[in-house]
């Protein structure tokens, strides 16, 4: 009688041969872009810093509470909070200290949610007590979060609701307009980079079995690293990203775990090789991007993806076995870490400015407290929507599945209860974000942008996988200028 292991052999074998993903809906689109010429781009940015200059001006000339939270909500909302980091945050610290009228209620939700978004431990008792429309949405943020939109996103769609209304301030829309218009062509440039080292990729490892989705993958990471300043991390992180995708179905559909045991590559299954060649020579260019000073960075990406491999490696002991673990407890104590997270976590840190240290990359590296809640909300995210596709493969089991077996329950049953665990694993990353006060904001920040944007791949479907979902929003980021 043939092994499990065996059987899986031929399986993946045959799955190679027939398992297809629909093809790229962007194919060479973006390797022909054309950015405007010299002289319009360098019009768009002098009246841009212009304007910047001015709005930073009216903050901090900002006085007044209800002035100031206004101001402080809606350059966030458009995209342009990152510009006035410094004094946004003088901002908060005075308007935390400083008295306030406590009957106003509208006032109380914006200082409330204001702060609790910027890291400060407010009470939310006199929100939950308040009647006011805003107070009952930002208390009912306590159980899914007002803050769960993707930056970028946001800004796209509350632009044209800003210039609608009454009390617009004409030099921050106009400010908005062409800071979208200016960031879009930084991505598109990004993605014209990125698309590039795609199709190098394919040519080189003869991979005709991936997800072409290195347009979907930027959309995503884009929604983890949006200010213009992280060019770097956003494209190491699509580019890791990509490429852990590509384990990822490896292991998960096409590998056994006999054709893992040897890391020479003469001893790599065939259609392996070209991966493990091709992923050396991405990190030997990460290194040589960042340069002397922050080349040893990489050296811990390796490390993150080495232990992310030995958990894709247990995981597919689990399916080669037929193994379904007894708990979820058990299960997660893999799959939070096979889920990437961690090492993606680390792919935007590397491409960072000096605020990140070889400490940050070493607490990465520990799993603390509040990467384990991100894995373990990524994760709980991807098998929602993933685990009823996967039936129709040879997949090991999912966290559904294991609920279903502790409990007894039915899959739906099962997935309810996956989706409170969900926003509970959203709620302790915020009551843990709040004991990592010495680290720089920017660490906790991408983290919560990643959950945020990975909440909007897999909210009503795996838009990753099926990517039509993503195309009008794609579209509207990286084709469509809005007019000025």
């Amino acid at each position: 009688m043939a092994t499990p292991s065996a059987r899986h052999s031929s399986k993946a074998e045959e799955l190679r041969k027939a398992t297809t993903f629909h093809p790229s809906l962007w194919g060479d689109f973006f390797l022909t872009y054309q950015p405007p010429t010299a002289p319009q781009h360098a019009c768009m940015k002098e009246r841009a810093e212009v304007l910047r200059e001015h709005v930073r001006n009216m903050v901090k000339g900002s006085t007044e509470l209800p002035e100031t939270l206004n101001l402080i909500i809606t350059l966030q909302r458009l995209g342009l909070d990152y510009y006035y980091e410094n004094e946004i945050d003088k901002l908060l610290q005075d308007v935390y200290n400083s008295d306030y009228n406590d009957k106003d209620l509208n006032l109380v939700s914006l200082r409330f949610y204001l702060l609790r978004k910027n890291n400060y431990d407010v009470s939310s008792d006199i929100v939950e007590h308040s009647e006011s429309p805003l107070a009952k949405e930002v208390s009912f943020s306590l159980r899914t979060p007002l803050f769960r939109r993707v930056g970028i996103l946001e800004a796209i769609n509350y632009i044209p609701t800003y210039e609608k209304e009454v009390t617009r301030n004409e030099a921050i829309l106009e400010f908005a307009k062409l800071n979208f218009n200016l960031q879009q062509l930084v991505f598109c440039e990004e993605l014209k980079h990125c698309t590039v080292w795609w199709k190098k990729f394919l040519a080189k490892s003869k991979m005709t079995f991936v997800r072409d989705r290195i347009v979907e993958v930027y959309f995503w990471m884009n929604g983890t690293c949006y200010d213009p300043r992280y060019s770097h991390s956003r494209i190491i992180l699509t580019k890791i990203t990509s490429l852990v995708t590509i384990l990822d179905d490896m292991f998960d559909t096409y590998g056994t775990t006999e054709e893992w045991n040897e890391s020479a590559v003469p001893l790599l299954p065939e259609y392996m090789k070209g991966f493990y060649l091709f992923l050396l020579e991405t990190f030997n260019s990460f290194e040589d991007e960042l340069g002397p000073e922050k080349s040893y960075r990489v050296l811990y990406l390796k490390e993150a993806m080495k232990r992310l491999v030995l958990q894709y490696s247990k995981e597919a002991e689990w399916r080669d076995e037929d193994y379904v673990p007894e708990t979820m407890s058990e299960h997660l104590q893999v799959s939070m870490e096979s889920i990437g997270s961690v090492a993606l976590a680390c792919a935007a840190y590397v491409g960072m400015d000096d605020v990140i240290t070889k400490d940050i990359l070493e607490w990465v590296l520990s799993y603390p407290q509040f990467l384990t809640s991100f894995g373990i909300f990524v994760r709980l995210s991807n098998d929602l929507v993933s685990t009823k596709r996967e039936q129709t493969a040879d997949h090991s089991a999912s966290t559904v599945h294991c609920y279903m077996k502790e409990h007894g329950t039915t899959m739906n049953d099962a997935c309810e209860k996956i989706k409170e665990l969900t926003e509970d694993s959203w709620k302790d990353m915020l009551e843990q974000c709040l004991a990592l006060k010495e680290l720089p904001k920017v660490v906790p920040r991408t983290v919560f942008d990643f959950s945020r944007t990975t909440d909007n791949m897999y909210k009503n479907c795996d838009a990753f996988t099926s990517s039509q979902a993503l195309k009008k929003m794609i579209e509207l980021l990286y084709v469509e200028p809005i007019p000025e």
